[in-house]
């Protein structure tokens, strides 16, 4: 895969998401088979939230995992942020009667104080980064101690009699949905591969207990094909 810390990868993966903006909650919701909302109920169930408290969804794109922060946890204090400003403003004018403070961030650099928030939550975001271990380390030193992590991500799935049917699905099959749904085959290629790039569940959890996080657990949906990773600081 082409360096993802690069200007002209960033913009490229910001074209892509800005042009599917509008339908990409839709083909989550397709490819999943609806099974999308319950992955994100698991993975803010997994937090435990102070009245009042603060938590970051990190990439939040059209803010669809903050909004489910905000029905578990309706008093707390929810950024969504994401570099694509197209994908945040698609989610702000479909909710508009939900509070959450939209800010445009960089996973590298977050404009936090450390020690400042009570939880940092994403989903599909971990594998995009080039620089994994940077990225979660970040999100560490923001957390205050006692601070949650949850990472809802596609995870490389153990091999299986059903992989040969999976590879066709995820290859084939996405791809052309969302050619016909979106009008945009590449970005759903782009997944497939950053997919197989990225970390079994078991390497992601020593990533997350690398940084300093404790208590790292996670669980799999959807045949090994996504995993829900929580911890604590």
């Amino acid at each position: 895969m082409p360096d993802q810390l690069s200007p002209d990868f960033l913009k490229q993966q910001q074209a892509m998401f800005t042009r599917i903006a509008r339908r990409y909650d839709l083909m989550n919701h397709l490819m999943s088979g609806w099974q999308d909302n319950t992955w994100r109920r698991f993975t803010i169930k997994q937090l435990s939230l102070p009245d009042s408290g603060r938590l970051l969804d990190l990439g939040s794109g059209t803010g669809m995992l903050a909004l489910e922060v905000y029905k578990q946890f309706p008093g707390s204090q929810i950024i969504a942020g994401d570099l694509t400003i197209p994908m945040m403003e698609t989610g702000r004018d479909r909710n508009p009667q939900i509070r959450l403070d939209w800010i445009a961030v960089d996973g590298y650099d977050l404009p936090f104080p450390s020690n400042s928030l009570d939880g940092v939550v994403s989903s599909f975001l971990v594998r995009n980064l080039s620089d994994i271990y940077k990225g979660l380390s970040e999100q560490f030193r923001v957390l205050m101690p006692g601070g949650k992590i949850a990472v809802l991500d596609t995870t490389r799935r153990p091999k299986s009699f059903f992989s040969p049917l999976i590879r066709f699905y995820m290859y084939r099959f996405i791809p052309k949905l969302s050619e016909l749904i979106t009008g945009d085959q590449e970005a759903y290629t782009y997944l497939y591969k950053s997919t197989e790039g990225f970390l079994r569940a078991e390497e992601l959890a020593a990533y997350l207990a690398a940084v300093g996080f404790k208590k790292v657990l996670f669980t799999r949906f959807m045949f090994g094909m996504v995993a829900v990773h929580w911890g604590e600081k």
